[in-house]
């Protein structure tokens, strides 16, 4: 049973402080240099609950929430049903962890292996895990998964990625001792893996098919990063491995997180795949029962057989994810896709008929728009109450439209556009 929280009192201070040999607070951080300590929090004078809720809401208010947005790049804004909200709102998901006791977990087991369902079922691979932190790590972790599988130390990413991506990967690749790098020139016998992003950072969607005719070893794997809802209308690629982002599935933006990421691959590589895998069997009484099939950590394991260091799962995003997925259903995910690249292009078009360049030949629903000064462009927008994109340098501008802006967003975009 767990208690409220309770300050030590100052005798309870001095004593745990006496057990250590010291006279005072001040003697526990006299090693600390004094330069990095803050001596002084300048906090506000004490409030009343009353006083506080009036004073949040005060600061809530400054906040301008009525802006059109044409943010991307990784993270967007959807439209999310509110029975998502509703359900995993519920105390029964909201306040659990990840099921290690499997017998008495078998809601969140349901929940993980449905979800790990429709990942297969719209990605076209054979086996999902229960889900990452984000697609960024799920990119590192299938490069990771690439050096196992084939006994390689080389790996190689297409320049066009998630920038966040691409750090992330060179973060867990010097760790793991693996050469990561751009040159896609290089492709040779020695290489575990080629990454690629498909739409891309700039929102541009790539034939697959054309890089995969460079691997000329069939060990070489190939890795592609999608985004869900555009593999609803784009055919999924032929690769080994799929990865990528749960936010736009069901997450809100929430000032940056917690996202999810998905990993998918073929059943032949399924023994090193991260994280934990869901599995449905039957009980020893012949009913249905979910169990954790695949659990690839050293907590399970022997230390040197871990796959990987990922000892949880997002299980509350992918539950949003599942939610979403199961409302919309697959018209409802392709509907989505439609409109925003719809809406994507028609916003394009108008912006060329005015005399702006676009710098992409395909794209789904992102787009990268060349102007003469980045800054003036998005602050003139800004004035007018649209966020109009992410300055990519002083000349473009990445602009992502989605089922959530108007026709009278789009033409307020084209009109103050300049």
């Amino acid at each position: 049973m767990m208690n409220n929280y309770n300050a030590h009192t100052n005798n309870e201070r001095k004593k745990m402080l006496s057990e250590i040999g010291l006279e005072n607070i001040n003697d526990l951080y006299s090693r600390i240099n004094s330069d990095i300590k803050i001596n002084s929090f300048d906090l506000p004078a004490p409030m009343s609950e009353i006083e506080v809720t009036k004073e949040i809401k005060r600061l809530a208010s400054i906040n301008n929430v009525d802006y059109a947005s044409f943010l991307g790049g990784g993270a967007s804004k959807r439209f999310i049903p509110a029975a998502v909200t509703a359900i995993t709102s519920r105390f029964e998901f909201n306040t659990a962890y990840t099921p290690y006791q499997a017998e008495i977990s078998q809601g969140t087991l349901q929940s993980i292996y449905e979800y790990q369902s429709m990942i297969c079922n719209i990605t076209g691979m054979d086996v999902s895990n229960a889900s990452l932190y984000d697609a960024a790590t799920a990119c590192a972790e299938a490069v990771l998964m690439s050096a196992r599988i084939t006994g390689r130390n080389k790996a190689l990413y297409c320049k066009r990625m998630n920038p966040q991506y691409i750090q992330v990967m060179k973060t867990y690749a010097e760790a793991a001792d693996i050469e990561l790098s751009d040159n896609l020139d290089n492709i040779n016998d020695d290489i575990a893996c080629v990454i690629m992003q498909t739409p891309d950072y700039l929102g541009s969607i790539h034939d697959v098919n054309i890089l995969k005719e460079k691997i000329s070893d069939t060990k070489t794997m190939l890795i592609c990063c999608c985004d869900l809802i555009s593999l609803s209308v784009l055919e999924p690629p032929d690769c080994d491995i799929i990865v990528g982002d749960l936010q736009p599935v069901g997450t809100s933006l929430s000032f940056g997180g917690p996202y999810g990421g998905y990993l998918a691959c073929l059943d032949k590589y399924k023994r090193q795949i991260p994280g934990r895998v869901v599995g449905r069997t039957t009980d020893a009484d012949g009913n249905q029962a979910f169990c954790l099939t695949l659990q690839t950590r050293e907590q399970h394991i022997r230390r040197e057989k871990a796959t990987s260091n990922i000892c949880s799962n997002q299980a509350l995003i992918a539950l949003q994810s599942t939610i979403y997925l199961t409302l919309l259903g697959e018209k409802g995910l392709r509907q989505v896709a439609m409109l925003s690249a719809q809406k994507a292009h028609k916003l394009a078009q108008k912006l060329k008929d005015k005399g702006f360049e676009i710098g992409n030949k395909t794209f789904f629903n992102e787009f990268v728009l060349k102007v003469n000064n980045s800054d003036e462009f998005l602050a003139n927008l800004k004035e007018n109450k649209i966020i109009g994109g992410t300055k990519l340098d002083e000349h473009r501008v990445l602009v992502c439209v989605t089922e959530m802006n108007t026709d009278e967003e789009i033409n307020n975009y084209e009109y103050f556009a300049v």
